[in-house]
């Protein structure tokens, strides 16, 4: 009986206990936790892939033959029929801006769209002077479209470097060599002129009753305006609210014929003392009419 006892102990204590070392059972649990398990699934092979990746290409030689393998299959795809421009098309400008904006943007065609910066060549025509706005585009067939909306010459500005169109902004429009060539638009002149077209043509227009006496406007002191009408006759605006001192003067005109008289010119600058000046005819009349008259006395 005691035998038996013994040999039932000894194989209890020699059976292999099913439980896991402590190290085991920390690196299953390492192994479970989902950072560990992303890593080894995704990152270990990503950066096997990166770590041959730069040893391929760590020779000069590789990437040189890459980067050519690279541009042909781009060029292929870019050089297609279909992305390929042929042509451009300008509308909306005439003869003159067109050949300046063909000269400003000198497209060797055929050429792929994927090679143009169509803001680019926006800005390059918007840039010309004569050319207000623009749009570029691509159109079906391989044409590149640009359509141009024009300044439209407003004034006529003359200055220390010649004769020049300008828009109802003021913006250079192009240069003009004669007078006579625009006949129908306004004149003005002097320094810092071109800054106030807008106030100009304004009083161009309050001037419109004065028909074909009016020749321009001129800018003095770059602050204010004289009215220039023929017979060297001027009116003399102030700087503050010039057109209604202007329409002021034309009330009075047309009631008392004021610029119709031997007047050389209508002082308007001080708003509560305007003040007329005889021609050099009208004084010398004047005097001798006055000695005429002391002489009768």
């Amino acid at each position: 009986m005691q035998s038996l006892r013994g040999r039932f102990r000894r194989s209890a204590e020699g059976r292999a206990d099913p439980a896991p070392s402590r190290l085991k059972y920390r690196l299953q649990r390492w192994m479970l936790t989902p950072g560990i398990r992303f890593g080894l699934r995704f990152g270990v092979p990503l950066c096997l892939v990166l770590a041959a990746g730069s040893a391929y290409l760590a020779d000069e030689g590789r990437r040189d033959t890459l980067q050519g393998l690279v541009n042909q299959a781009r060029a292929a795809v870019q050089e297609r029929p279909e992305f390929m421009v042929k042509v451009m098309a300008v509308d909306g400008a005439g003869t003159s801006v067109a050949q300046d904006i063909r000269e400003v943007v000198p497209l060797d065609f055929p050429v792929s769209s994927f090679d143009l910066d169509l803001e680019q060549i926006r800005d390059v025509i918007t840039g010309l002077d004569p050319v207000k706005s623009a749009s570029v585009r691509i159109r079906p067939g391989g044409i590149l479209q640009v359509d141009v909306e024009e300044r439209q010459p407003a004034l006529i500005w003359r200055s220390r470097e010649g004769l020049a169109l300008l828009d109802e902004t003021g913006t250079h429009v192009a240069e003009l060599g004669r007078r006579n060539l625009h006949p129908d638009l306004p004149l003005i002149a002097g320094n810092g002129a071109a800054q106030h077209a807008a106030q100009a043509l304004r009083l161009f227009a309050a001037a419109k009753p004065l028909g074909p006496r009016l020749r321009g406007l001129v800018r003095i002191g770059e602050r204010r305006w004289d009215l220039v009408l023929d017979r060297n006759q001027r009116i003399m605006l102030p700087a503050d609210d010039p057109v209604r001192a202007l329409e002021r003067v034309l009330a009075v005109s047309e009631v008392q014929d004021l610029l119709e008289r031997d007047v050389a010119a209508v002082d308007m600058r001080l708003a509560g003392r305007p003040t007329v000046r005889m021609s050099e005819n009208a004084v010398e009349n004047w005097w001798r009419i006055r000695q005429l008259n002391g002489g009768g006395q």
